[in-house]
């Protein structure tokens, strides 16, 4: 894909969840033209505007991508009130369904996200592509498992998982590392992408890899650049 000049602009938006009213924001980057369109969700305890998400963003913008931003009904409502717990993983599909729906891409789209946002893209992922809504997804720094307990895995449904995935991955992430990862059973449909000595941001130590995290992070989009050119060809 060719880059080109991207913007960013707010986009206000309201859906029911549960019979509750919610107001949300979703964030842009890239050309409002783009033939491809990616929408993340945000991590457990970072909103969509984070530092490594707006890095995120701003690297496959660069690609010539427009990317999507969204916030869970909890991480919004921190904005307005006190800090909010999140809530199990599977009760937030639903609104990023309705995410899905209110974006209303015209062109191809992938879903993803950062740490439990690509995990909740993933348990909505084979139903959306199944239905030709979605063409992929992405991953950024998977939570494979709790830090600390790697017994807890959060895998089961990535063994037949049949949407094509790319998992971006720090090799030393806490929530799951290169030398644990290759031992999960895990679908033909799911590519990963080890970024060496990367956390789970995707940050390496430049003194240790040689590498920064803009490296990394272009690297990645380049990455998902290529998948995406092969599937549209």
């Amino acid at each position: 894909m060719v880059a080109v000049g991207f913007d960013m602009r707010l986009l206000s938006l309201t859906d029911e969840r549960e019979g509750e009213e919610m107001e949300k924001t979703m964030l842009f980057d890239g050309p409002e033209n783009a033939a491809v369109t990616i929408l993340l969700a945000h991590g457990a305890g970072a909103p969509m505007d984070s530092a490594s998400m707006t890095a995120s963003a701003k690297a496959l913008a660069a690609e010539g991508f427009r990317v999507a931003r969204f916030e869970f009904a909890y991480m919004a409502a921190r904005r307005s009130g006190g800090r909010k717990p999140p809530p199990r993983a599977e009760t937030l599909n639903p609104e990023f369904k309705a995410a899905v729906a209110t974006l209303g891409a015209t062109g191809a789209l992938l879903i993803g996200g950062k740490s439990m946002g690509g995990r909740v893209a993933s348990m909505i992922a084979d139903d959306l592509y199944a239905e030709g809504k979605i063409i992929g997804l992405l991953c950024l720094g998977y939570p494979f498992h709790p830090p600390g307990k790697p017994d807890q895995l959060r895998t089961k449904h990535l063994e037949d998982l049949k949407t094509p995935t790319l998992i971006c991955q720090g090799t030393r992430d806490e929530f799951g590392t290169r030398e644990e990862v290759p031992g999960y059973l895990l679908s033909d449909a799911i590519e990963i992408l080890w970024l060496e000595d990367g956390d789970h941001d995707l940050k390496p130590r430049k003194t240790i890899s040689g590498h920064s995290a803009a490296d990394h992070l272009k690297t990645m989009a380049e990455t998902v650049s290529r998948r995406v050119g092969d599937r549209l060809e």
